[in-house]
């Protein structure tokens, strides 16, 4: 049965207000943790962090304080991760690389409660991620070396 005119512009206005409460949630998150890497960025904690970790992210291809990005994204979540990551210099490469490793591994925390609760070893689950993401990171920079 088809719908009529008068209902589609319904769904249709529902479904812009909906999309633009999600954008504004989103944003709320977002933009106070933009204004808090932004201010840090030059801190000598991000700077120490960074050169702490920069052995570990060179063989991601990655600068140090890209580490901050991942972690967060994998605790946390993806908005998160590219606020952070909006307040670095990273190549096109650099910000693919994250986005692969961040797409496999996001919000660990709360997805191994939702796997838990639907009988799952969290942990298994968590650990798996974060293997898969590993490898992947590893072999894309190893194509990126390659072709690069």
């Amino acid at each position: 049965m088809e719908d009529s005119i008068p209902d589609i512009f319904q769904r249709v206005r529902t479904g812009i207000r909906t999309g633009l409460l999600t954008s504004f949630k989103i944003l709320a998150f977002v933009f106070p943790l933009y204004i808090v890497v932004s201010l840090l960025k030059n801190s000598p904690l991000i700077s120490a962090l960074g050169e702490w970790l920069s052995p570990l992210m060179a063989l991601f291809g990655l600068p140090g304080e890209a580490a901050v990005a991942l972690i967060v994204g994998m605790v946390l979540n993806i908005y998160a991760a590219v606020a952070i990551l909006a307040n670095f210099s990273l190549t096109p490469w650099q910000v693919t690389q994250c986005g692969l490793m961040l797409g496999i591994a996001h919000e660990l925390l709360l997805e191994g409660g939702v796997m838990r609760s639907a009988g799952m070893r969290g942990v298994t689950f968590i650990l798996f991620r974060i293997a898969m993401a590993v490898l992947c990171g590893l072999g894309f920079a190893a194509i990126h070396r390659i072709w690069g």
